[in-house]
């Protein structure tokens, strides 16, 4: 088992004479069989050749887009992986994944951005706060959650926070963006809803909408009438509901269309969305109002404003048709109650103050209203 033949080892010239005798130290060896084996392990087979290990390339291969936001529609479905050698590369799948930015403008709402945000994050690529001059911790609260915060610095109107949002997603190349409340009235889990119409490509622009049950009594009656006035002859339910997913054409569209800065946005944003052809989508949502009542403004003076910037808008999109056509028919009226006047006179020799008065007052404001069309559309097509 071991060698016989010794290493013999001298002690140092200092230390001549402590030892008397010599020290041998036997060396370990492998037997002949034992020795051949590490021999044959660490050498080539062949004399003069490197030794090449083949490692074959492992390659996956997903026959089936998988979908982590529903199930699958049939039961049969399911991912397939194949091992095979060939050495090319795979294409990623989060290059063609759909990147969603969900958007919340907000205005003083520290009790409930923070799990509003930290609930939207996971459905979303990125969470974006408007901080619209908020007085209270917002923008603190929603960094610490982990937002990202764009403030005005004073308030702007919620108008110019959506301006904000659509200007950020555009310049960060983001495919879907979703725009909600920050009161806790939206429900983020409900973001998968709005999303997969966007991700199946069957609509631009898709509105959350709320059933009458879900809302307060008093608010009933004024979103009735804003859907009518908004909704122009459309099918849709909610118009004023600003749970609302656009796509990247919708995106581009209302980022050079929105001119308005306060609530009436969501009516002037269907108003360009009818204008572009754009397709509206709708999905079911559950609204919460709580106890307290989180709006920053009375929901009388809310509905004014919106009826007023709805009128405004109108007026400058088609001035001939909603000021021009209307004081026409007033001019026609006020040449009528004129020939009246006059037959009258000629007939009996008398004034007849109330057919004048009658006459003037078509007359006079009709004129105006029609030079004034003519004006604005005019500009408009100046402007354009």
């Amino acid at each position: 088992m071991y060698d016989k033949d010794p290493v013999r080892a001298r002690p140092p010239a200092h230390l001549e004479g402590w030892f008397a005798e010599e020290t041998t130290v036997p060396l370990p060896q492998y037997l002949d069989t034992e020795r051949d084996r590490w021999i044959d392990r660490r050498t080539s087979r062949s004399i003069g050749q490197e030794s090449v290990t083949a490692v074959p390339t492992l390659r996956c291969e997903v026959q089936e887009q998988i979908n982590p936001l529903r199930t699958p529609t049939a039961p049969g479905n399911r991912r397939v992986v194949s091992e095979t050698a060939d050495g090319s590369v795979p294409v990623s799948r989060r290059s063609s994944r759909m990147r969603t930015l969900a958007a919340i403008p907000c205005l003083d709402e520290e009790v409930a951005i923070g799990s509003v945000v930290l609930r939207a994050r996971q459905h979303v690529d990125e969470v974006l706060v408007i901080d619209d001059g908020c007085t209270d911790n917002t923008a603190k609260v929603a960094r610490d959650a982990g937002a990202t915060v764009i403030s005005h610095g004073t308030r702007r109107g919620k108008g110019q926070g959506i301006k904000s949002a659509l200007r950020y997603a555009v310049e960060h190349d983001y495919d879907c963006l979703v725009l909600m409340d920050g009161d806790g009235q939206h429900d983020p889990g409900e973001i998968p809803l709005l999303v997969e119409q966007i991700r199946a490509d069957t609509a631009d622009l898709v509105i959350g909408f709320r059933t009458f049950d879900q809302m307060p009594l008093y608010r009933r009656f004024g979103r009735a009438v804003l859907d009518l006035v908004s909704s122009n002859g459309s099918s849709i339910t909610d118009s004023q509901c600003g749970f609302r997913a656009l796509n990247r054409t919708s995106m581009e569209s209302m980022l050079g269309g929105l001119r308005m800065d306060d609530f009436s946005t969501e009516s002037e944003m269907l108003q360009i969305a009818r204008e572009r052809r754009l397709r509206i989508g709708e999905a079911p949502i559950h609204c919460r109002y709580g106890n307290f009542d989180t709006s920053t403004k009375n929901p009388l003076s809310h509905g004014m404003e919106v009826l007023g910037s709805i009128f405004w808008l109108a007026v400058e999109r088609k001035p001939l048709f909603h000021i021009g056509l209307p004081g026409l028919a007033a001019v026609f009226v006020g040449v009528f109650f004129f020939l009246r006047f006059l037959r009258g006179f000629s007939e009996t020799g008398l004034v007849p103050i109330e057919q004048g008065m009658l006459a003037s007052l078509f007359l006079i404001p009709g004129t105006v209203a029609v030079m004034l069309g003519l004006a604005l559309a005019l500009a408009a097509r100046m402007r354009k």
